[in-house]
């Protein structure tokens, strides 16, 4: 069964990314924009998620109703932010979504590097050492989808999908079952603006702005 669902992904992610580029899969740079989906634990889908664009191992993710905001991040500079357009303002995205610890640039011999410097980003639970181990891969016109067990510190044992063609995590399964997967994937490139955010907005810092709080009349000690 396990093969079977490898096949079925290997598949999908085959004819999504070649929609829409006539270029050999081989000669494709990790360029592209795709729609994030859910899955229930039967690995059915629950509906949209995201929307994902990815370009120099940087990610912008817009979550599904969320039109204020988007996510931010950027593998090489261990980075994660969450941009509140509306306010022109920007701050770490922390734990605020699975997603920006998911959805990151890997290296597909061995991602789970890639995973933890993610999960440390984002801080909390399972930021500790995670481990890799190759399940099995299959290859489809070029498109060579691995999948791992993927072991967090807190003892969960995810699966991770992979296509080594884009360097990119294709689906991944949590230890309920639950998870998400990428669908209509088109490769192009994507405007850097994408991946940038305005001069004119400013960092918030919860923690520093809570210091300028304590010490201004307004803040008042807990009751003991």
């Amino acid at each position: 069964m396990r093969r079977n669902i490898l096949m079925q992904a290997a598949a999908v992610v085959h004819s999504a990314l070649l929609c829409g580029s006539g270029a050999p899969a081989q000669s494709l740079s990790p360029s592209f924009s795709a729609d994030v989906v859910s899955l229930d634990a039967g690995g059915a889908r629950r509906g949209a998620a995201a929307r994902l664009y990815v370009a120099n191992h940087k990610a912008r993710i817009e979550m599904a109703g969320a039109s204020d905001g988007f996510f931010l991040s950027d593998t090489d500079a261990g980075t994660a932010l969450f941009v509140r357009a509306s306010r022109h303002l920007y701050v770490d995205a922390r734990q605020s979504t699975l997603l920006t610890r998911i959805f990151v640039s890997v290296d597909p011999r061995g991602p789970c590097r890639q995973w933890q410097a993610a999960a440390a980003t984002a801080g909390g639970p399972g930021s500790g050492e995670w481990h890799c181990e190759l399940v099995e891969r299959a290859g489809v016109d070029h498109h060579d989808i691995i999948e791992y067990r993927v072991l967090t510190p807190d003892g969960q044992a995810n699966h991770g999908w992979i296509d080594a063609t884009i360097d990119y995590p294709v689906k991944w399964q949590a230890a309920d079952g639950t998870g998400f997967a990428l669908e209509n994937i088109s490769l192009e490139v994507q405007p850097a603006s994408l991946f940038s955010i305005p001069p004119d907005y400013r960092r918030l810092d919860p923690p520093a702005l809570l210091e300028r709080i304590k010490h201004s009349d307004v803040w008042a000690e807990p009751s003991k």
